[in-house]
């Protein structure tokens, strides 16, 4: 089947990656009832990514004619006898305004319908967002009998895969680990049981040798003799002491002090979590007064002072301290310095640990919104469904089960599971 680049400003180039086939038409009936058939329109409208009704539809009403697109049979017929090469122009057509970006003239572009009924195309390779004309008579159409909606389900599938994927990786990596650690174990086995075998054959030899052999012993080298001792020195503290005193007088043996008998120093006490997370939360604060970035924090964790869920709950409390109506929104607008500082799945747990910490000491108005925060982090990609559910668990289970944070957060957690099981059954 010959093909052909997408879009006319792209015909002489022979590297260029997206095609279509070549439209094939046919001209069928007679008198009133002739049509023309566009017999591959299904493998033309599947190259430019829209539905083969738009395409149609589109036709049909360029032309003033009725036209019919069968999904079943995959038929699409025009009423009235037209040529490929009109046929052609008007798909061109077609292509500038609903299949090409405004911006880049990339074809890889999706239908976007906004509320107010308005439609657009995002471009995916440069992200551009075009507003297509509604004065069109196809947009009418379009609205009525809008794109299939990709579920967002399946990126976060293929981020779960992606996940089983490096898990299974890592699982192979610890196992080559431990046969390496077996294996080197053994090594160091068999060396001593060399070791020992030498041992006690030495040992054997100097019980059964008998009292008449000393002449025949005294005519072997002395290196060979040698060759056959082990020395060896007893390290202990004690074997350590006695050789001290041998060497040294009585008196200068007692100034000695060995390491063994220092008295160990008590622990430096640390600092109250309290204080250090006071201490992280203001420090933080500073820095954002001063205009620091998302990558700026992102770079600065390592080096704040606490344990990892301590500067965790002291980020939140700097962004959000003095929230109350309106908690929601704010943290939508500060998601950029959430996505800075989570990176896996334990730091999930621990910003949701962090968001429970702050609902315990947040007015009731910011409580009243803690569902949607964590729904707008879970559509900003930040948090992910498994975790938050794992969260919700444990804390209705755990000791702070009471709290009024798992009331509020509930209704959203079982949309999650709802959602979840019909994706599965689908």
């Amino acid at each position: 089947m010959a093909l052909l680049n997408i879009g006319a400003s792209n015909s002489d180039d022979a590297f260029y990656r997206y095609k279509m086939p070549k439209m094939i038409t046919k001209i069928e009936g007679r008198g009133n009832g002739i049509k023309t058939n566009i017999v591959n329109m299904v493998d033309v409208a599947k190259a430019l990514g829209r539905p083969a009704s738009y395409t149609t539809k589109y036709f049909g009403c360029e032309l003033g004619a009725q036209s019919k697109f069968d999904a079943k049979t995959g038929t699409s017929l025009v009423n009235g006898a037209h040529d490929t090469a009109k046929l052609a122009d008007l798909l061109e057509n077609f292509i500038k305004k609903y299949v090409q970006c405004y911006g880049c003239g990339n074809p890889e572009t999706d239908i976007l319908i906004s509320k107010t009924q308005m439609i657009s195309l995002k471009c995916a390779a440069c992200g551009f967002i075009s507003d297509v004309d509604m004065r069109d008579k196809l947009t009418s159409f379009i609205i009525k009998n809008p794109p299939e909606v990709k579920k967002s389900k399946d990126k976060k599938a293929m981020r779960r895969a992606e996940k089983e994927r490096l898990k299974e990786g890592e699982a192979i990596d610890e196992e080559q680990r431990k046969l390496k650690k077996e294996s080197k174990k053994k090594a160091a086995a068999t060396v001593t049981t060399k070791t020992s075998k030498k041992k006690a054959n030495g040992s054997d030899e100097e019980h059964s040798s008998p009292g008449g052999s000393q002449a025949g012993d005294a005519d072997i080298p002395a290196e060979e003799e040698d060759d056959d001792v082990e020395w060896q020195t007893d390290t202990s503290a004690a074997a350590a002491q006695q050789r001290m005193r041998e060497q040294l007088s009585a008196v200068t043996a007692e100034m000695v002090v060995l390491s063994t008998t220092e008295e160990k120093k008590p622990p430096t006490p640390k600092p109250a979590k309290k204080d250090v997370l006071s201490e992280t939360a203001s420090e933080i604060k500073n820095k954002l007064k001063e205009g620091m970035k998302p990558s700026e924090l992102k770079s600065s964790v390592g080096s704040l002072a606490g344990t990892s869920q301590e500067v965790m709950n002291a980020i939140f409390e700097a962004l959000f301290g003095d929230a109350g109506k309106g908690f929601s929104n704010e943290v939508a607008k500060k998601k950029p310095y959430m996505m800075a500082v989570v990176k896996d799945e334990e730091s999930q747990m621990r910003l949701l640990r962090a968001i429970e910490d702050f609902c315990g000491k947040c007015s009731s108005e910011a409580l009243k919104e803690v569902a949607l925060a964590i729904k707008g982090l879970y559509d900003g990609d930040v948090l992910e469904e498994e975790i938050i559910v794992k969260w919700y668990e444990e804390g209705v289970a755990g000791p702070n089960k009471g709290a009024p944070i798992w009331k509020n957060v509930k209704p959203f957690v079982e949309w999650l599971q709802n959602a979840d099981s019909e994706s599965e059954e689908e």
